[in-house]
């Protein structure tokens, strides 16, 4: 018998090449695909007579195959199988597109069961259905899984369709032992009213006859609550285990603040800090000082000011004797930090390196030994920092920006590289709140919600793209008045060598037409490091006018004298993309402007978007418009995240699920040892611990 944890190619219709394709979206056990639950449901319980049907309606029919045919056409290897099937009351035709082998099992005299859209062709044979669902019927009885009952539609894996799982999942249910090993107390069980897990699994799968589709749809049937609540369970005992941990360790050190480093850290500010950035840099110095290991989240809004707090929080590190590792998402984005920490500290005689993939062996191993040595007080890398040759003296304080971009394990990953170090997360990704407990539910929040002073808001104007005179018009009256410009080029997902092209394109066109009186420059991620900030820097000296770009300027590039942002298709971006790349203007004292361009007609969502981005400049409410028009799986894009947060649960529609979920895991740890919480605690462990870090990320 199958256990929840065996390989996934031993269920019945799955074997080698499906479980590939499983495992590329993270299924590679039982347990996975149990919980790979349809996205909709669809009510094909109503066999309708054939005589009732009518143009245009979903239907369900029961009927007896009359006479088949394979027909070909104009076009290549393209196929139409025909059938004409007959219920007492009347026939209808049927038709599949390129699916001749339905003709070795849809064979004459057979009966079967059948769901579709029923469509009128007026030279045809009047009603047809067009490539239904079907279900063979043996001797009159048959059991359904695609028709005559509510049915589970999944989303397509790779070449595996809906119909492969819902047959692959109507075997495994089927086979499923009466019980299950389930996390969810059993008094917690009774008390909400929830059915045991084998049954929650069965009927969120397959529902029961009679199954309110309504409910089913809004994922609030009981057995559909059942499953959210046991994982959002799961995970806010995880995160509080997480806690206790971390609660329960001591460094080895702490890092005190006397008159002599506060002296020094004035010294090196280069500019006044806000009072959100004094209360912050406060909070950092207290848990600094603290004997318990910080874990802290720092979020705020494009330009509020983090990298500053996180220099002046590294410099009491390191007056202590200790090191500083700030990772990063990006190698650009490893580079631009590099460049402004280097710039603040470099003169107070402090060491900073940069660490990346990009380093050839020679360099990157001197640079190893002067990390492991205690020689340099600061490394800013890339993903490069995790790797196992990479040894620290002493790193007192791991810090991580755009945490998003990482996992979980990634972040435990880093501060592994010391005992117990500080650790500080940061984001310029403003999370809605209930984003942010699922995602960093085990940090302490602190919020930068202050502009520093003289910061004017951005004017967001929207133009569709044949307004381009009008665009160069204002892209020519801020080149006039000593400004520069920047222009982003579309992300196009399927292609990097596309979003190049178009890039190059744009360079070109501008250089040598409307702006070759003007000083054009080119910048994208596949330049070499060197030429890159070659152009950078010439850019942030004012010696470029117009610097046309691929998103490699969304984060970390200040230049006070660039007041025009142009992005070209801006249809084609996130609403939080676009906000980051509105943030690279108006950091300077001169009023700046975003030009969102557009090529209608605009979907609805990307109509959304695009107001949002126009009507307000608050990060954390354009952060709610974004969670709400995308929803939390694609929140944060496909590239950053391998596998989605949860597989059940949704952090916005199930709030108030996950808010009775947190607060029933903290009785559970409040209330005294018992040998049920032991083996709830064992259990979260066992299950959760590798795919959130519960185990070992505190």
């Amino acid at each position: 018998m199958l256990e929840l944890s065996s390989k996934v190619q031993y269920v019945k219709g799955v074997g080698p090449r499906k479980a590939e394709a499983l495992a590329a979206v993270g299924i590679t056990t039982v347990s996975d695909l149990l919980f790979y639950l349809p996205f909709r449901y669809e009510d094909r319980s109503r066999v309708r007579p054939i005589r009732d049907l009518r143009a245009g309606e979903e239907a369900t029919v029961l009927a007896k195959v009359l006479g088949m045919r394979v027909k070909r056409t104009r076009r290549p290897r393209f196929k139409v199988l025909e059938a004409v099937v007959d219920d007492d009351t009347g026939s209808i035709t049927v038709i599949w597109f390129n699916q001749e082998f339905l003709k070795d099992i849809l064979q004459v005299g057979r009966q079967v069961l059948l769901h579709g859209k029923v469509d009128y062709m007026p030279r045809g044979p009047g009603l047809q259905l067009k490539n239904p669902h079907y279900e063979l019927v043996e001797n009159g009885d048959f059991q359904p899984t695609h028709t005559g009952r509510v049915v589970p539609v999944y989303e397509r894996v790779g070449p595996i369709s809906p119909r492969m799982l819902r047959r692959i999942s109507h075997s495994l249910v089927e086979g499923l032992p009466p019980e299950l090993p389930a996390v969810l107390p059993e008094t917690l069980q009774r008390r909400y009213g929830f059915p045991s897990l084998r049954e929650a699994l069965e009927r969120a799968h397959f529902p029961e006859q009679g199954a309110s589709l309504g409910l089913y749809n809004e994922f609030r049937s009981p057995a559909q609550q059942r499953l959210i609540f046991e994982e959002l369970f799961s995970f806010s005992l995880g995160l509080a285990l997480r806690r206790q941990a971390a609660a329960g360790l001591a460094k080895p050190r702490t890092f005190e603040v006397d008159d002599r480093i506060r002296e020094k850290v004035r010294r090196i500010l280069p500019f006044r800090l806000t009072e959100a950035q004094k209360s912050v840099s406060k909070t950092l110095a207290d848990e600094l000082a603290s004997p318990r290991p910080m874990q802290r989240l720092l979020q705020g809004d494009v330009g509020s000011g983090k990298t500053i707090v996180a220099v002046m929080a590294s410099v009491i590190v390191i007056e202590n004797g200790a090191q500083v590792a700030l990772m990063v998402p990006t190698e650009v984005l490893a580079e631009q930090h590099f460049g402004n920490v280097r710039r603040i500290l470099s003169p107070a005689g402090y060491r900073v390196a940069l660490l990346t993939s990009a380093r050839n062996r020679s360099e990157r191993d001197d640079l190893l030994a002067s990390i492991s040595k205690g020689e340099v007080n600061l490394v800013v890398g890339t993903h490069a920092l995790i790797q196992q040759e990479v040894r620290f003296k002493e790193l007192g304080l791991a810090i991580i920006d755009e945490q998003h971009r990482f996992g979980v394990l990634q972040r435990a990953e880093l501060r592994a590289k010391g005992y117990a170090p500080d650790l500080l997360v940061m984001t310029a990704t403003p999370i809605p709140r209930s984003l942010a407990m699922a995602l960093y539910g085990d940090l302490d929040h602190s919020l930068l919600d202050e502009m520093p002073p003289g910061r004017l808001p951005v004017k967001t104007l929207l133009m569709r793209i044949e307004q381009r005179e009008e665009l160069r018009r204002l892209m020519e009256e801020h080149v006039v008045a000593g400004h520069q410009v920047y222009v982003i080029c579309p992300v196009v997902e399927e292609s990097e060598r596309m979003d190049l092209k178009a890039a190059v394109e744009t360079h070109r066109f501008l250089a040598e037409g409307p702006f070759s009186h003007r000083r054009v420059a080119l910048v994208h991620g596949r330049m070499g490091s060197a030429e890159r900030e070659k152009v950078m820097s010439a850019f942030a000296a004012g010696e470029v006018d117009i610097l046309v770009a691929t998103t490699v300027v969304e984060v970390g590039v200040d230049v006070p004298n660039a007041t025009l942002m142009v992005v070209e298709q801006a249809e084609r971006f996130g609403l939080s993309q676009l906000h980051q790349l509105r943030g690279r203007v108006g950091r300077g004292k001169s009023p700046s402007a975003a030009v969102l361009v557009y090529l209608p007609p605009l979907t609805p969502e990307a109509e959304r978007r695009l107001a949002a981005m126009a009507e307000t400049n608050d990060g954390f409410e354009i952060a709610e418009r974004d969670l709400d028009i995308r929803g939390p799986g694609d929140y944060f894009g496909t590239r950053q995240w391998g596998e989605p947060l949860f597989r059940v649960a949704n952090v916005l529609r199930d709030r108030e699920l996950f808010d009775l979920a947190r607060r029933e895991a903290g009785e559970l740890l409040s209330s005294p040892a018992t040998v049920e919480q032991d083996r709830i605690i064992n259990r979260v462990i066992q299950t959760w611990g590798q795919r959130f870090g519960l185990a070992t990320a505190g």
